[in-house]
């Protein structure tokens, strides 16, 4: 966040953050590293009782939709994180020089309202596509739009698909039950609604 801009927490809102690798390098470069920052965000959510609406691992940066924990302000949560990632991933590869994995500091916005929610959540989802990783969100293993889709039986979601895109669909389930994908942070009852108004 630049200098001077003023943080607003505590304000019962939700909020969109971004926060980058160190100098916008693509460090997230193997599934195994994708993995264990997902895994080390649902362990944030389960230590700080927060809700996370939404989120996106990209190569060089993270995006999340989230509620505000009480009573420790968002800033510890998310440098709880980012720094609960970065040890465990050392430790992983053994690496001695200790090598900056994140850039300083984060971008925050304060959700006002539901359609400012909306907006923000189809982004990220959308991001991986918009940036020609995917052909299609559902395509993205590291995104909350995979956990949002399992939250709905594969019934449900079949029966509002054209034939095209149920065999695309059936094709996709298939890939993920080979890779045993079983969704990600904030799936279950932890989800919640969008913020009120």
């Amino acid at each position: 966040m630049p200098r001077g801009l003023q943080r607003f927490q505590q304000s019962r809102q939700s909020h969109f953050l971004t926060f980058s690798c160190y100098r916008r390098q693509p460090n997230f470069s193997c599934p195994n590293t994708y993995d264990l920052f997902v895994q080390c965000l649902e362990e944030m959510r389960r230590r700080f009782s927060m809700r996370i609406y939404g989120y996106v691992v990209m190569p060089e940066h993270v995006h999340l939709l989230v509620n505000e924990p009480e009573p420790v302000s968002l800033a510890e949560a998310i440098h709880y994180l980012k720094l609960s990632f970065a040890k465990r991933l050392r430790s992983r590869t053994g690496a001695t020089t200790p090598r900056s994995f994140w850039q300083k500091r984060y971008y925050d916005r304060n959700i006002r309202d539901a359609q400012e929610f909306t907006v923000k959540l189809r982004y990220l989802h959308r991001n991986p596509a918009n940036r020609g990783l995917v052909k299609d969100p559902l395509e993205c293993r590291w995104s909350s739009k995979m956990t949002e889709i399992h939250q709905t039986s594969n019934t449900q979601i079949r029966a509002l698909l054209d034939p095209t895109q149920q065999k695309k669909w059936d094709e996709m389930q298939a890939k993920h039950e080979q890779r045993g994908h079983k969704g990600g942070p904030g799936s279950g009852d932890q989800q919640g609604p969008p913020p009120q108004q």
